[in-house]
């Protein structure tokens, strides 16, 4: 994972095509103080006339034209470069986020994944295409203007250099001060990003319970803490800046008075004197822009290290191909998972679904009955324990291959902000629009796909928000009607639905189990499961007891006893 985490940073030739024009611009820049100390010279030998004019306008229009040039095409070529490296990262991230097992997304905030994705990538180019450039340019040309003075006075040129140098515990107490606030500056807004999405996800349930202003203080109070860090970072920055602009403005008296000697005792000219003594105010302006510049670049480089925290997530392991075509019978051996530490949800589930069967998963809430088929989707893998497809052990194997073959029909159905026809063929992407049509007639969805603006092609938005629940319930069993799968995980969810659209919605799941595929149920009502060729019992972290309805009911258990209670109920 380090050489991926070192490929994904990797610089083009652009950007140190860019980083060789600003060290260009920057020698550039010292040549126009050069040509300054060759026109005093002159000025004050006598030796000035208009000859000497025309000669250094042409070459200081030379020396812009060349800059410019320089500056043009650098600028370009880092602006480009950069672009194409963020690219690159982001590119890289939304794969790498594929990889990254579904159990990291409940230990992580889903703002660090988008930060990662938004703005971190958008600071770190930020780095490349600004900040590294003016750093660059302007230590080129502070080193450039020391070794000048020191040419022309040796002593000038150690107060210059010292004037840089003090650059030093200054950067050393802004870094601390970055450390602090800026981790924690980017954390509280890698909070609010995930507050934010959460506040407009749920809006509409929100504004059902009238608890939206509630909600929303949250937010405000998130979007606070937020100004409060960013207020304290900036506080915390700016005396060192202070401090570093004040001692190097010393520099100025400092060489008024090396240099003052010097000229009175014959050992300075006037040109040097009068070129040495202009340059305090630059190089308190220079010294300001690197220090300025070289704390926004730590500051910025937090993005590349939390960038870089999601380059080196642990991924999915295991082989890229094809299960042995052993058979589609599911079992689950002796499986132990939790989700956290101290709250098991299995400890030691057997399950049994013999291929070609119907088997519906009952129990209590929350006893772990979409668990069951989360670990079998390999979304989650055992801690202990096998999961079994054909009798083929499929820990070996990537989520990828064990879900090639299947179908799955979640209880929340996830749709794109894309057309009707566009969501269904998500299952299948070769499939004719012939195919994607008969799927949703099989589904129960043609009739109302139809009735819409642009039928098959109407767009449904976000999350299909334009849909009915039980629309969208359609349109997800067409999508598992398409794909042609030899095993299906249903998690039935026909509670919560209108008459009407519960009885299509029935229909449209027989219609899909109608071919004797392996199907894996949870059953959240129990009439639906009367005729399952297998009932699993789930409770305590294990099976606990399973059968057909009529041998459940005869054995007087769990099954029986939830059975009376829901005739009772009805």
């Amino acid at each position: 994972m380090p050489d991926a985490a070192e490929n994904v940073f990797a610089k083009n030739s652009k950007i140190h095509a860019s980083v060789a024009c600003t060290v260009i611009e920057g020698l550039l820049d010292g040549c126009n103080f050069v040509l300054v100390y060759l026109v005093i010279e002159e000025v004050f030998a006598g030796d000035f006339d208009l000859g000497s004019v025309l000669l250094v306008s042409g070459a200081l229009a030379a020396v812009f034209a060349v800059r410019l040039a320089v500056y043009g095409w650098g600028y370009v070529q880092g602006q480009v470069g950069g672009a194409e490296v963020s690219r690159n990262v982001r590119v890289f991230l939304g794969d790498k986020i594929k990889r990254i097992p579904l159990s990291r997304f409940t230990e992580r905030t889903s703002g660090d994944y988008l930060n990662a994705l938004t703005s971190n990538v958008s600071d770190y180019e930020q780095v490349l295409t600004h900040k590294t450039g003016s750093l660059v340019k302007n230590v080129t040309l502070g080193v450039m203007l020391t070794c000048f003075v020191t040419w022309l006075h040796a002593p000038a040129g150690i107060i210059v250099a010292l004037m840089f140098a003090l650059l030093v515990p200054g950067l050393w107490w802004s870094w601390r001060q970055v450390r602090t606030f800026g981790a924690r500056k980017s954390a509280i807004q890698a909070s609010n990003t995930s507050k934010v999405v959460e506040h407009v996800s749920g809006m509409q349930t929100l504004r059902a319970y009238g608890v939206g202003g509630v909600d929303n203080e949250a937010v405000v109070a998130s979007m606070r803490a937020y100004s409060d860090v960013s207020y304290r970072y900036e506080a915390a920055v700016t005396p060192p800046g202070a401090v570093v602009f004040a001692l190097v403005g010393l520099g100025l008296p400092a060489l008024m008075l090396v240099c003052g000697d010097a000229w009175l005792a014959g050992e300075l000219d006037v040109a040097s004197f009068l070129l040495i003594i202009m340059l305090p105010l630059f190089v308190v302006k220079l010294t300001t822009g690197i220090f300025v510049d070289l704390t926004a670049y730590k500051n910025l480089m937090i993005a590349k290290r939390r960038i870089q925290a999601v380059v080196e997530e642990p991924e999915e392991q295991g082989r890229l191909e094809p299960l042995p075509a052993c058979g589609t019978a599911v079992s689950l051996e002796g499986v132990f998972f939790a989700y956290e530490p101290d709250a098991p949800v299995f400890e030691g589930l057997d399950l049994v679904c013999e291929q070609g069967k119907l088997t519906a998963l009952v129990g209590d809430s929350g006893c772990g009955k979409s668990t069951a088929l989360s670990l079998v989707a390999q979304y989650y893998r055992p801690d202990r324990g096998r999961v079994r497809i054909g009798g083929v052990d499929t820990a070996g194997f990537a989520p990828e291959s064990v879900l090639a073959g299947m179908s799955i029909v979640d209880q929340e159905v996830f749709l794109f902000d894309d057309t009707v026809r566009a969501n269904i063929r998500y299952a299948r992407p070769d499939a004719s629009d012939e195919e994607v049509e008969e799927a949703c007639r099989l589904a129960n969805a043609d009739g109302f796909v139809r009735a819409l603006p642009q039928g098959y092609e109407t767009r449904i938005g976000e999350g299909g928000g334009r849909l009915s629940g039980g629309e969208r319930q359609r349109l997800s069993i067409a999508r598992a009607i398409l794909r042609e799968a030899p095993i299906v995980l249903l998690d039935e969810a026909t509670a919560s639905l209108d008459i009407e659209n519960e009885l299509a919605v029935k229909e449209a799941v027989a219609n899909l189990l109608s071919h004797r595929k392996t199907v894996v149920m949870v059953a959240h009502t129990l009439p639906i499961v009367r005729g399952a060729d297998a009932i699993a019992v789930i409770g305590d972290g294990r099976v606990l007891e399973q059968g057909t309805h009529d041998e459940l009911l005869a054995r007087g258990g769990k099954y029986a006893r939830m059975w009376a209670a829901d005739r009772e109920l009805a």
